[in-house]
């Protein structure tokens, strides 16, 4: 597959946001690596100050700078950035107000905290627009920087406020610096270079709160990415078995003669009943999981299915999701 054979061809902002617990930050950082893979450089951004990246990542914490954290596959790099918000504002006031040392000194005093937590839309602005400036960024012969950027956003619930700027600094000013940049920002975050991706296991609360999030996406006239179905559990049974095991119906004694003749002759009724809970407990779950993905199917964007690592998360399975997103033609 090439670098271009891609369902988002011509996206260079990819916002992930998913439910706590869905593993955003994961999928985030394997879309990224995915991106990345054939030789193009891509930008990881953190927003939430949890040095998630670094630790996906296994390198120090990130400072206020962006920094290479990995290789992709067949070349290509990924550099990451943690958003400080102090710094950022620090940053924002030098560029629009050349307040850099008044800056510094809202810092000792506090202030910055003051004025973020009164103006909670400034905050997002400040954070989206670092996001939206690398997007933008260009070498000196107008090539851009990075071929994408990736964003590890907020949580679902507040991923329609934190985009729309607009409408949350529409209280703060209707024009000046602020006005302007939040205009740019949504400039960004509304064309066709963007697209916001969900991240979902397959359970109620979860599937429940990515379709209203879509929903909220599509109301504010933001643009919708696809979702990704994270840690997805395949059914280890066959169909009748796993019928069986739902309906309470698997054959006990059966099953204890199969653990005797395994060598366990000693608590083979033990050992049988704990497969046979271990077996309901299966095919439940396979049944929520089959429900969950009808109710995904009635979305019309693209889905995408990661699967569960048997070994838990480190760097290796980070690039075995990014292979995975690569070869669903997600990047």
């Amino acid at each position: 597959m090439s670098a271009r054979d891609t369902d988002w061809d011509g996206v260079r902002l990819h916002v992930v946001t998913g439910k706590g617990g869905t593993g955003k930050t994961t999928v985030a950082a394997a879309l990224a690596l995915a991106l990345a893979a054939g030789g193009r450089r891509v930008l990881l951004v953190e927003v939430e100050g949890r040095q998630g990246i670094a630790q996906l990542f296994d390198v120090p914490p990130l400072p206020y700078e962006e920094r290479r954290v990995a290789v992709a596959p067949d070349g290509g790099d990924v550099h990451a950035l943690a958003v400080d918000t102090e710094e950022a504002l620090i940053e924002y006031l030098e560029m629009f107000y050349n307040l850099k040392r008044a800056g510094k000194a809202m810092t000792k005093l506090g202030i910055v905290d003051f004025v973020t937590t009164i103006a909670p839309g400034l905050r997002d602005v400040i954070l989206t627009g670092k996001t939206s400036e690398s997007v933008r960024r260009r070498n000196k012969d107008g090539s851009f920087i990075y071929d994408a950027v990736v964003m590890d956003a907020p949580p679902t619930g507040r991923i329609t406020k934190f985009l729309n700027v607009n409408e949350e600094v529409s209280g703060l000013a209707k024009v000046g610096p602020v006005r302007n940049h939040a205009d740019t920002v949504m400039k960004v975050v509304r064309s066709p270079e963007t697209a916001v991706h969900f991240v979902t296991l397959l359970e109620e609360m979860p599937v429940q709160e990515t379709m209203d999030g879509i929903h909220d996406l599509r109301e504010a006239g933001l643009p919708v990415g696809g979702v990704f179905v994270n840690m997805e559990h395949k059914p280890v049974l066959p169909p009748d078995a796993l019928a069986a095991a739902a309906a309470g119906e698997l054959d006990t004694d059966e099953i204890v003669r199969g653990v005797k003749a395994a060598g366990l002759e000693n608590g083979a009724e033990r050992i049988a009943a704990v497969l046979v809970a271990e077996a309901a407990e299966h095919a439940r779950r396979t049944t929520l999981q089959a429900r969950e993905k009808e109710r995904l199917e009635s979305l019309d964007i693209p889905r995408y299915t990661l699967p569960l690592l048997p070994h838990g998360m480190d760097l290796a399975g980070l690039y075995t999701l990014a292979e995975a997103i690569r070869t669903q033609g997600a990047a």
